[in-house]
């Protein structure tokens, strides 16, 4: 299973030497120009309807000039442009046009006044610009990165624009992904006429078209028993909903069986609302179906006074069974450091809270080093896979390239979202064309995960966990 190249997460300086490598090509600065304004347009349009307004903010640099090369693309948009080299001049006329357009008539600000070569701080007048339009309560969308934010460091420079939506170009920056309350939504335009990207790097970002073929199309002749058996261990008094939901995104993953193993205090209903699923209680030292391909352990084991034979059974699994194994929720708890069998799958699916907990740190900590914690929580756990949640969730272990999901929006952050995508990627992985690499599989699943909710969101503003159920697995890349 082959995904396409990477996109690296990369620096200013490395942006700027990519840049160079273009223009030494014999291609001109202009002609970039020309293509991003054809592509910032055309995000516009998906934004906005026929007659809406548009309103750009342009500074005198390339980044003014990308906005402003979307003015032909826009022949049906009320386009506003006000090009600001003076920042009280800038303000002046922001307030006038403010009070005599009307809030109602502008659908999205573009805000393109600086790029990414701002590194200093700025002086009190362009502060106070930037400020007035993040007070304005019109949505902003960003060209290649807020204005006022440094593009290596996330910090911004006496004030940063709060955007919505951040639309970097060719890559994503550095400190575009250190920045969320400046960034908002953050979409990287991969194809703006440079030269193919010369930079590697750690960190990589993750586009749609990397999952183009995915699923991996079955054979015209095979049965259930080729498409593996998924054991989920889920579900305790008070919070036997885990193990549903579990079985509902494993179920959409397609794998040949599932079967759930709740604790006998919420086998009824447990059993009762699952139909395709098969179910059995819990029993200590009980073994698994014969032929389980893979294992999720954790959502929903949080009543009190749990069984100690529950922790020893996912520690025993965790360190001597063959099958892909997937731990979260509670039991990431009750794991412990040790060999696991020499080419087995061990997945783990942590919030920043719970990444927190197992390396005794505080969650804020690990917001902080968000990759320097997934590496240290897979060296902990013997270099397992670790999904590391949270806006733009990480993938990725102890060594190598860890990639940053692009997909998802805070309409996630419900109860049982996790549980989903814990089912959904054990589904995955207990199907041997999934399991035979499993780093697309996992990417794939995370990726699927936040399509569907963003898929949810453009068309409901109140969806529910159960709507992302029906809605996962079914997002085309």
């Amino acid at each position: 299973m082959c995904l396409l190249s990477n996109i690296p997460v990369i620096s200013v300086e490395q942006m700027r030497q990519w840049e160079e490598a273009t223009w030494a090509s014999g291609k001109t600065a202009n002609e970039v120009i020309q293509q991003v304004g054809r592509a910032l347009a055309q995000r516009i349009l998906h934004l906005t309807r026929p007659g809406e307004a548009v309103w750009i903010l342009a500074g005198k640099g390339h980044n003014g000039d990308d906005a402003r090369a979307t003015q032909p693309h826009l022949a049906d948009r009320n386009v506003l442009l006000s090009n600001i080299d003076d920042p009280r001049a800038g303000l002046a006329e922001f307030a006038r046009r403010l009070n005599t357009q009307g809030l109602r008539r502008v659908r999205w600000i573009i805000d393109a006044l600086f790029g990414i070569g701002l590194n200093r701080a700025l002086d009190e007048d362009w502060r106070k610009l930037i400020e007035a339009i993040n007070a304005c309560g019109i949505p902003i969308l960003a060209v290649d990165v807020p204005s006022g934010l440094n593009a290596d460091t996330g910090q911004a420079e006496g004030a940063a624009i709060k955007a919505a939506l951040t639309l970097t170009l060719g890559a994503p920056k550095r400190g575009l992904l250190e920045a969320p309350a400046f960034t908002g939504r953050l979409e990287v335009v991969p194809e703006i006429g440079l030269t193919p990207c010369p930079i590697q790097a750690e960190l990589n970002w993750t586009m749609p078209a990397e999952f183009a073929g995915l699923p991996p199309r079955r054979a015209s002749v095979g049965n259930k028993g080729d498409f593996g058996h998924v054991a989920i261990v889920a579900g305790s008094l008070g919070f036997h909903g885990a193990a549903v939901l579990t079985s509902h995104g494993a179920l959409r993953a397609q794998p040949g069986l599932v079967t759930v193993f709740p604790q006998t205090s919420v086998y009824v209903p447990v059993a009762a609302q699952l139909q395709s699923a098969m179910v059995h209680p819990w029993q200590a030292g009980a073994p698994l179906p014969r032929k389980c391909s893979s294992i999720l352990f954790g959502p929903g084991l949080a009543a009190q006074e749990l069984p100690e034979a529950l922790k020893d059974d996912l520690r025993s699994l965790w360190h001597t069974s063959p099958a892909a194994m997937v731990v979260d929720a509670s039991a990431l708890d009750w794991l412990g450091p040790g060999p696991t069998p020499d080419g087995a799958v061990r997945v783990i699916t942590p919030h920043p809270g719970e990444a927190g907990r197992l390396l005794r740190i505080s969650a804020s900590a690990v917001q902080t080093a968000r990759v320097a914690s997934l590496r240290a929580l897979s060296k902990l756990l013997c270099g397992c896979w670790v999904v590391l949640k949270g806006q733009q969730t990480l993938v990725g272990r102890a060594d190598g390239e860890v990639f940053v999901n692009s997909s998802g929006n805070p309409h996630l952050a419900q109860g049982g979202s996790g549980d989903l995508l814990g089912g959904y990627l054990a589904g995955l992985l207990a199907q041997p064309d999934w399991r035979q690499d499993p780093l697309p599989a996992i990417r794939y699943a995370v990726w699927q995960h936040g399509a569907a909710a963003d898929c949810l969101s453009e068309t409901q503003a109140n969806w529910t966990i159960e709507d992302l159920a029906q809605r996962l697995g079914n997002i085309r890349p």
